[in-house]
């Protein structure tokens, strides 16, 4: 059931606004100036309020500044002595609506319906961006973990191109996202390309888009992805994969800043911050004439170091009992218990698949476990015989 603050200083509109609403099956809470109402605000939660602006004490103008200093809750303002002047100023403040007295009251139950969908759905888009965050979250307090962190949370600010390098596992998607998540540009989009997955024959297409009839099926214009992250973060993963043609292209698009579609004629401007990311020794694919040198360069203002979880084993525990809760919730299962012996054996192991290994592992013992998880269940399934 929704609840509702009603904040009115004539005691007969707080009575009357009571029962419509309680017939309409809101639960109603009553303040009678912006004092009280701010006492309760402090102590309770409401899904919306219904605010008059003329009250002694406390003006609903001034109310409504210190609730939107507070709550995201909804606020419908109404008054008999506004102005056009006063709903605007009312709605510049933060306002959801503002209702004229009388109250046509089938207008103020449809605006109220209104501010309670919207705040349900900026609670379950924040519920479901807290999910995705936690998603990519970087878990361990080893001094290897720490240092790829601190060096996060030192560049992301910044607009400058970054180059992770790391075996394959070891969580540089992570890394990625964190550093987008934590930049000017987190509200932008984050667009992931992996290079090594598209065929080097369309993977300009992919980056830089196309123009309609361009190519035999190209049979409508495409925005690459340079376009699509613009004003955000461009994540090329496994770069050292991508051809030499390629390379050269997105090197002009770092150089001037600007791409030219597949078949196009003129430039598109593009605002994006490059991460990139390789499994592979760059320097050495120059050596071998695989890699530009000059790219590089161009990517690596920074470059960070992802360890392989061999070098981070005591962050073991701390990932095991991450993904038993992780898994077991997108599972719908309760989550296991597992044994100190049965981690401490886990940290045994080589971990050549790194972190991805370790979570498809914790997914295995998830499935063929009981509710707790022991050595020998470890021995059984984690290493099992192919």
């Amino acid at each position: 059931m929704s609840r509702i603050l009603v904040i009115d200083d004539e005691k007969s509109i707080r009575a009357t606004l009571r029962e419509i609403l309680e017939y309409e099956k809101y639960e109603v809470d009553e303040a009678q100036d912006g004092v009280e109402a701010l006492k309760k605000l402090t102590s309770a939660k409401f899904d919306a309020i219904l605010c008059d602006i003329k009250m002694p004490k406390m003006d609903g103008l001034e109310v409504l500044d210190k609730i939107m200093g507070m709550t995201d809750t909804p606020v419908v303002m109404i008054s008999g002595h506004g102005t056009i002047d006063t709903a605007v100023e009312a709605i510049k403040q933060g306002a959801f609506d503002y209702i004229a007295k009388p109250i046509d009251l089938n207008r103020l139950l449809v605006t109220l319906r209104n501010a309670l969908d919207k705040n349900y759905l900026l609670a379950e888009t924040k519920t479901l961006r807290d999910r995705i965050e936690k998603r990519w979250e970087i878990v361990g307090n080893s001094t290897a973990i720490v240092k790829v962190k601190e060096l996060i949370d030192k560049v992301a600010a910044s607009d400058a191109r970054i180059l992770i390098t790391g075996e394959n596992g070891t969580g540089k998607e992570l890394v990625a996202r964190q550093i987008h998540a934590r930049s000017a540009r987190a509200k932008g989009p984050f667009v992931e390309v992996n290079c090594a997955a598209i065929p080097s024959e369309l993977i300009e297409s992919y980056l830089f888009g196309h123009e309609k009839g361009s190519f035999t099926s190209a049979i409508k214009q495409h925005r690459g992805d340079f376009e699509i992250a613009s004003g955000g973060t461009l994540f090329l993963d496994e770069i050292g994969d991508m051809s030499l043609s390629a390379q050269a292209k997105v090197l002009r698009a770092l150089q001037e800043k600007k791409i030219m579609r597949v078949g196009g004629e003129k430039d598109i401007v593009v605002d994006v911050r490059v991460i990139a990311a390789t499994n592979k020794d760059l320097k050495l694919e120059i050596e071998r004439k695989s890699f530009r040198e000059d790219l590089f360069h161009r990517l690596s203002v920074i470059i960070i170091q992802v360890p392989p979880l061999r070098e981070r084993l005591e962050d073991i525990p701390a990932l095991v009992h991450h993904f038993l809760k992780e898994i077991a919730e997108e599972q719908g299962k309760p989550v296991p218990a597992i044994s100190d012996k049965a981690l401490r054996e886990m940290q045994q192991f080589k971990w050549t698949g790194n972190i991805r290994e370790l979570r498809n592992v914790v997914e295995r013992l998830i499935i063929l476990c009981d509710r707790q998880i022991d050595e020998q269940d470890i021995s059984q399934y984690v290493n099992p015989i192919i």
